[in-house]
């Protein structure tokens, strides 16, 4: 059986529960919005950055802030609505 790496899980678990909340909070679009648009933003973001640098830490950087853009990005749309 492979190895769990925790960062990893921990970072998908909280991946889900954005888009569940988005959908939740504003509604099917946004959390549909949360789950393939990041998708389309983080994979891509990743690959360069590793393909460029080589660098995991920066990778795992920058992967953890745009999850967190977006957290506030959606807790700010859904406190304006």
């Amino acid at each position: 059986m492979p190895k769990i790496y925790p960062e990893a899980l921990l970072y998908c678990i909280l991946w889900v529960a954005l888009a569940v909340a988005g959908w939740s909070l504003l509604g099917l679009k946004a959390g549909l919005a949360l789950s393939v648009g990041l998708f389309m933003l983080i994979m891509p973001a990743s690959a360069l950055i590793l393909s460029r640098t080589g660098n995991f830490a920066l990778e795992k950087g920058v992967r953890w802030a745009i999850l967190a853009v977006a957290a506030l990005a959606l807790f700010a749309l859904a406190d304006l609505s």
